[in-house]
């Protein structure tokens, strides 16, 4: 009954006497059934180098009577596997044993592992998340004269920010598809559900970081053409486009933004004036965060922007 209990619950007994001299074995894992030898000690079971650690340690918790632990790994067919072994003294004066526990703990070992790495992961996102939202909040504040004014751009921009990081979030921190990141910021001021929203070329996977980034200069695109541009003259004559490109000899996307505009005046005079958020945004920060290349312009009949991005930040799983 011991010895099936034993099995069941994965766990491993080992005495030894006084001189450390391995006495009784049961249930030790496969890999360590040919080293067995009566009479042996641990070097000769576990090999020099985790053998003579655990025998200073089993030599020490013989001589005071303080219970002990270690870990060790051995490479298996299977894989490292990590043990645990707990070693308390036994008898009494008139002779000393030692009792090991041996447990195999390598899969709460690796969810520990795991578990740590997505802590830190989560902490370096978090703080990079934040420091974009006090970059938002610091240059929305300087370029809007109002309270108004400033809580509803910030507003608008918070909410581009967590619909891309939903995206990213529903991916387990993989990243987000391009068509769905737009589709995502296009569809709070699409006019017409009926006419499908205009994006086309390659459906590029993008990196969290080019997916908060670009999701950012989708919105301050989409927001301008809903307040100045196409859309606010009732018209849905907007593009985007991705197809594959170069940058210093390197594999890239560029993303191309081509809008038809009908009152240039106040297009141009209202989000793209020469130091504003906007304009930043699109020529500087997004760009210089992916470490890409980035062109704006506009006339008096059309907002082109175009987003060259690396293949560090991208990658192709669907082509159209």
């Amino acid at each position: 009954m011991m010895e099936r209990a034993l099995s069941s619950a994965g766990v491993s007994l080992m005495f030894q006497d006084s001189t450390l001299a391995i006495r009784y074995a049961e249930n030790l894992p496969d890999h360590l059934q040919p080293s067995l030898i009566l009479g042996a000690d641990d070097v000769q079971l576990l090999g020099e180098k985790d053998g003579s650690y655990i025998l200073r340690l089993k030599q020490e918790v013989l001589k005071t009577g303080k219970s002990s632990s270690a870990e060790v790994e051995f490479s298996t067919v299977d894989g490292v596997k990590i043990y645990e072994i707990n070693v308390q003294r036994t008898g009494d004066g008139s002779g000393y044993g030692l009792l090991s526990v041996i447990s195999e703990v390598t899969e709460s070992r690796h969810r520990e592992k795991v578990l740590k790495s997505l802590l830190r992961e989560l902490s370096h996102r978090s703080k990079n998340l934040l420091a974009i939202i006090q970059g938002i909040a610091t240059q929305t504040a300087r370029n809007t004269l109002s309270l108004d004014n400033f809580i509803i751009k910030f507003r608008g921009r918070l909410q581009s920010l967590s619909n891309s990081q939903d995206l990213i979030t529903d991916s387990s921190w993989r990243g987000a598809y391009l068509f769905d990141l737009a589709e995502k910021q296009f569809a709070p001021y699409w006019p017409d559900s009926a006419v499908p929203m205009p994006i086309f070329g390659i459906n590029a996977h993008l990196t969290p970081n080019a997916a908060v980034h670009l999701g950012l200069a989708l919105h301050e695109l989409i927001v301008n053409s809903a307040s100045h541009g196409a859309i606010a003259a009732g018209a849905t004559t907007i593009t985007l486009n991705c197809r594959e490109a170069e940058l210093d000899g390197r594999k890239a996307i560029e993303v191309a933004w081509s809008e038809q505009i009908f009152t240039p005046a106040t297009a141009t005079a209202a989000e793209f004036e020469e130091n504003s958020f906007s304009k930043t945004v699109l020529e500087r920060v997004v760009p210089t965060s992916m470490s890409g290349r980035a062109q704006f312009s506009i006339d008096t009949s059309h907002i082109d922007y175009k987003i060259i991005i690396p293949e560090t930040e991208y990658e192709i799983l669907r082509r159209p």
